[in-house]
């Protein structure tokens, strides 16, 4: 039987990943990359450790500072963020994080992440409301009986589904919104709670990995090292399938060895968190009809999740609008029930308190940056790195970006902020030893996509509170596919910058 027991809790894990970022701070001298910033008006500003000035809005100046990046991507709105620019790095004085620095890296993290918090605690109450309708129960039976001997097509639909969001649009966040539906679902078909972060958690991550129209990673990527970002999709697509077959068998084995003997799960005697009392294969659940207000609920609720996936690709939605969205819907849901006043509040709380360890653990995730930022060492790690590639054979040196980029992805959670950072550096060092910016492009996705299954400033502890499984056991699930991901990547990057 596994031991369901860990070490440290999520919020001692990102504890320590913070005082050791402190503690580098320390050692890493402190440095800074001079940035280029656009500006409403069309106009450019140049931000150095003298000061700011204002420069011409034109191709002239970005060649002058050698940015490769086209003057439409910054007119289009396809770069956002302050730009490094090549050539700038200046090292300055060593500002070591301290104790009050440590302690204040989590609050403020969490004040940063307040967008994303209270997304969560929307979801909370909205799913408290519904769970409390009694729809869920009768709505599983249904979908139990209708997918009996079939269930290993929910892992092969839901996974391929979760991957196209995560490599079309960039579903990340937005995936945390599912575990409430699908967690009944998976223990009813007689699977773990493994199985549920594997295919939401992980099918949205390795989408990540393979992205071929992600605007949050690909184009604003290829966008910063001065190429089309359709450059290299054909590569990124063979990925997508690749790994995509790989990963949905994986976990298809997995949870179909584990419905067979329940003690093969890795998180086997693990407690259930109150779905514990749902159906399971074994068991011989109640017919109860669907009832026309059952009915209507349930339409309600997919309506719900169907608007946020077309809102978040067709309409520019993202936080703000999508919290809107579900805390309309909960009050939709009180109208049709007929709960009075008092009782929605009370219920809505108690869900929205049921995800305050996850928010908790989303805006602690983001202090680790934050003492990286405030230590002046982000732009040291790249700078470093790029220096110790220059001058590599090609195929060395994009193995090396790859290795790089795995290492970054563990302080710099963020995409976009990834590619704005380092891709006009790397970009500008890839022309200089031959590698095509489109592989440069593809070892940032891949290095992110391999690194964020497991980093700890990512997604993966909030995916595994809000399923109760330790972290342990999620990494004993999956280094063996990581090693395949390793592989398979380096692979295609060799490929890339070699025949290609």
């Amino acid at each position: 039987m596994a031991s369901n027991k860990t070490l440290l809790s999520p919020l001692a894990i990102l504890m320590l990943v913070i005082v050791l970022a402190a503690i580098a701070t320390r050692f890493i001298p402190a440095g800074n990359y001079n940035r280029l910033s656009y500006t409403e008006g069309n106009s450019f500003v140049y931000q150095s450790l003298t000061g700011e000035q204002p420069l011409p809005f034109t191709q002239k100046t970005l060649d002058s500072l050698g940015i490769q990046i086209p003057l439409k991507n910054f007119e289009e709105g396809a770069i956002k963020k302050p730009v490094s620019v090549p050539g700038t790095y200046k090292t300055q004085a060593s500002n070591p994080q301290g104790l009050l620095a440590i302690l204040q890296a989590p609050i403020k993290g969490i004040y940063e992440s307040i967008d994303i918090i209270l997304f969560v605690l929307m979801i909370g109450g909205f799913m408290q409301l519904f769970n409390e309708s009694g729809v869920t129960i009768k709505g599983v039976n249904t979908l139990s009986k209708l997918m009996k001997g079939k269930e290993s097509w929910l892992i092969i639909i839901l996974g391929f589904l979760f991957t196209l969001g995560g490599a079309s649009y960039g579903m990340a966040e937005e995936g945390m919104a599912f575990y409430a539906i699908l967690i009944p679902i998976f223990l009813a078909a007689g699977y773990d709670m493994l199985v549920p972060v594997a295919v939401i958690f992980g099918g949205t991550q390795l989408g990540t990995l393979a992205s071929f129209s992600n605007p949050f990673s690909t184009i604003i990527a290829s966008n910063a090292a001065g190429i089309n970002w359709t450059d290299g999709v054909i590569e990124r697509i063979v990925m997508f399938a690749l790994t995509g077959i790989i990963y949905i068998a994986y976990i298809v084995r997995y949870a179909n060895k584990v419905k067979k003997d329940p003690t093969k799960s890795l998180v086997y005697g693990m407690d259930l968190k109150g779905f514990s009392l749902l159906p399971t294969q074994n068991s011989s659940p109640a017919t109860t009809p669907l009832h026309s207000k059952d009915k209507l609920l349930l339409l309600l609720f997919f309506a719900t999740f169907a608007l946020m996936i077309y809102g978040v690709v067709s309409l520019d939605w993202w936080l703000t609008e999508m919290t809107t969205l579900f805390l309309g819907a909960s009050i939709l849901f009180a109208v049709v029930l007929g709960i009075k006043e008092k009782i929605f509040t009370e219920q809505f709380i108690k869900g929205a308190e049921s995800l305050l360890s996850v928010a908790f653990i989303i805006g602690v995730a983001r202090g680790v940056t934050i003492i990286l930022n405030e230590g002046q060492i982000s732009d040291s790690i790249i700078y470093y790195a790029a220096n110790a590639t220059s001058g590599m054979p090609p195929a060395l040196f994009i193995i090396t970006m790859l290795l790089m980029y795995m290492l970054f992805t563990l302080f710099i959670s963020s995409s976009s902020g990834m590619a704005v950072l380092t891709m006009p550096i790397m970009g500008s060092l890839a022309m200089m030893v031959n590698v095509p910016g489109r592989e440069i492009v593809n070892a940032y996705l891949f290095g992110m996509g391999i690194i964020g299954f497991i980093t700890p400033t990512g997604l993966i502890l909030p995916a595994l509170a809000l399923t109760n499984v330790n972290y342990k056991a999620w990494l004993k699930f999956i280094y063996p596919f990581l090693i395949i991901l390793i592989v398979l990547c380096a692979a295609c990057l060799v490929v890339g910058v070699t025949f290609l």
